[in-house]
Parts: C-alpha cells; structure tokens; sequence
C-alpha cells in the first residue's frame, strides 16, 4: 500500500452515460506510481485493480478488439 501518493483522480469510461458496465482508471497516478488503478465506476468504494502501464495497455487492446 502506498501511504504517500495523493489519493487518485479518478476518469470514467466514455461509455459509462450509456448505463452498461463500465470502469474508471486514474491518469494522474500513472505517473507517479508507475501504476494504473482501474476501478468499477458503480462502486467507487470497492476494490481496485493495479495494472502496469503495459497491461492496462494491453486490456484496452483487448477491449477494443472484441465484442465483449
């Protein structure tokens, strides 16, 4: 846990107006951190997932590739 860091600056998916299940990450921690948190946008006080900026580049590359 780092107990440092600025509490995160979270960003809501674009799609997330459009009531479906969406996600926010938080920008501003990428480059302090060196670490991407993604989080359910429906419950902000729920966990958060840590991904490396080359896996959150990756799950994004994924994302928009299917029809998920």
């Amino acid at each position: 846990m780092i107990t440092d860091s600025p509490l995160p600056l979270w960003v809501k998916s674009s799609y997330s107006n459009n009531g479906g299940s969406c996600v926010e990450w938080a920008p501003s921690n990428v480059s302090a951190t060196k670490v991407v948190p993604v989080r359910d946008s429906k419950v902000g006080d729920g966990p958060v997932l840590m991904l490396s900026p080359s896996a959150w580049t990756g799950l994004l590359a994924l994302a928009r590739s299917s029809d998920i």
